[in-house]
């Protein structure tokens, strides 16, 4: 395969320009030339669809750090909506949208509403008679969400999320959550999981330690 444009570019192509490029790129001498620009294209837009997702958090991630939305005011079902179409509004068209079909984990979608309405009643409520301390509260918020599952996709990492803003803003740095990408399978998710099924059980002590480390 030739090349015609430097390495250093490539990255900042779209799904459109890496076809015209593998077009240019593989020789038309090639045997299967085009099953060889296709299986290309299919990974490049596996990448291209991870790089969107990681950039679209970040900058919704930096949005709610800088919002001065209240902690209290976190618990609202608006709150959850609007930061979740803000990590995915360039990835998901239904971003910020709640699920309306069943999934093989989460409540009934016909409960999330009301799920959701104790949930964050219990979070302001926690909040504001400090029940609990500030890091436990964001990590009994995350683990509730997670099981609700109210969203078709991104649920961990919206849950992660709101769950390192609210620390923050109760005056907690950011959570580690093992120092690592949870969305891949390893080590570090095998144990996040193994601490989501304590909290499941009325153990939240190692999800809390998880989230540190």
């Amino acid at each position: 395969m030739r090349t015609n444009k430097s390495s250093a570019n490539l990255h900042h192509l779209t799904r459109q320009e890496w076809r015209v490029f593998l077009i240019s790129a593989v020789s038309r001498d090639s045997p299967q030339r085009s099953v060889i620009i296709e299986q290309n294209l299919y990974f490049i837009q596996i990448l291209l669809k991870i790089k969107w997702e990681r950039e679209n958090i970040l900058r919704a991630r930096e949005w709610a750090i800088n919002d001065r939305t209240s902690p209290t005011d976190m618990a609202f079902d608006g709150y959850l909506r609007k930061l979740h179409l803000k990590m995915f509004d360039q990835t998901w068209k239904w971003a910020g949208q709640y699920r309306r079909t069943e999934k093989n984990t989460g409540v009934p979608f016909h409960e999330i509403r009301e799920r959701l309405a104790a949930l964050l009643g219990d979070v302001r409520y926690w909040i504001e008679h400090g029940t609990f301390l500030p890091d436990e509260i964001a990590v009994r918020f995350h683990h509730r969400l997670v099981a609700i599952h109210p969203f078709p996709n991104g649920n961990g990492r919206h849950a992660r999320l709101i769950a390192d803003v609210m620390a923050m803003k109760l005056g907690r740095p950011a959570f580690t959550w093992g120092a690592t990408d949870l969305v891949e399978q390893g080590e570090a998710r095998a144990r996040y999981l193994v601490a989501i099924r304590a909290a499941d059980n009325g153990d939240i002590q190692p999800l809390i330690e998880f989230s540190r480390l």
